[in-house]
């Protein structure tokens, strides 16, 4: 609700199942329930997330197919986290830097070097979003169930975003725009400066 523009912007934001009270329609973008996952077996909601982005393009080319959405395909498709805050200004401002017809994969790695050592350097995380072209979220539509049975063991949807694209030679571009923190950890942080003594 802080930064959704029904006026200017698509979008869905994805459940794992219908909500259990009306839905907030005029301050919210639209919802979309995710289709099971179990199928991939370990981690299935991490395979559930990562079908998200293939999932919004084959949503978006049906309303195209069948002229019951926008008139026109989006140029990206934007993923975020449910804790994801988004700037649509500088959003918009960034993305404009890159060709939308070529396959992009714009995100940042983790702020925190554990995470970034743990999981990928070269992995935009989700819990700053991550945006991936038109032609890109097209060949990873087409490619993301073979995918995911290969990286099945792979910890969060983000990691598996990330390899699946890689498999499909499109590296992450790195834009430092798109922060994660590690929030336990600053957190923790935070409170000991608060609670320590001034002398």
């Amino acid at each position: 609700e802080l930064w959704w523009r029904p006026e200017a912007m698509r979008g869905h934001v994805w459940l794992d199942e219908q909500p259990a009270g009306a839905w907030p329609a005029a301050t919210c973008p639209p919802y979309r329930v995710s289709a099971d996952a179990s199928r991939f077996g370990n981690r299935a909601s991490a395979s559930r997330m990562a079908r998200i982005v293939a999932d919004s393009f084959l949503a978006v080319s049906t309303e195209l197919a069948n002229g019951t959405g926008a008139d026109e395909a989006p140029r990206w498709f934007v993923m975020g986290d449910d804790d994801t805050v988004f700037f649509p200004d500088n959003l918009v401002a960034v993305l404009r830097k890159y060709d939308h017809e070529e396959m992009y994969y714009v995100g940042a790695p983790s702020e925190s070097v554990e995470q970034n050592v743990m999981h990928s350097y070269g992995m935009a995380f989700g819990g700053g979003g991550f945006a991936v072209s038109y032609p890109a979220a097209a060949e990873l539509a087409k490619a993301i169930d073979g995918c995911l049975d290969r990286y099945s063991q792979f910890y969060g949807s983000d990691q598996r975003v990330q390899a699946c694209l890689s498999e499909l030679g499109v590296p992450l571009t790195r834009e430092p725009g798109f922060h994660q923190v590690s929030i336990p950890t600053h957190a923790a942080k935070a409170r000991y400066f608060f609670t320590t003594k001034i002398k």
